[in-house]
């Protein structure tokens, strides 16, 4: 699982059916010193963030885990929600 914060969200006036319900954030991969890593991701997000919440996302195959139906088109989903990050002393 890799580290992400939340900056913000994709609106859809048509989208595929099975993604009904489903609400799109935009996220900006993040290392653990909470640095930007890379290009802001699309991700399926069933626990529909907030802006600038700090969650943790999986891609590929596991992306379709924590969805209703697996068969829908999604490569990147936001998993959990980060309560605390602690990090060793660098």
């Amino acid at each position: 699982m890799k580290l992400a914060r939340v900056i913000g969200r994709v609106w859809a006036t048509v989208k595929e059916p099975k993604l009904t319900g489903v609400q799109l954030s935009v996220i900006q991969p993040v290392n653990e010193k909470l640095e930007k890593m890379g290009s802001p991701l699309i991700a399926a997000d069933i626990l529909n963030s907030k802006e600038n919440d700090l969650v943790y996302w999986v891609s590929g195959a596991e992306a379709t885990f924590p969805l209703p139906d697996r068969q829908i088109p999604s490569d990147v989903s936001i998993v959990g929600l980060v309560d605390r990050l602690d990090t060793p002393a660098l």
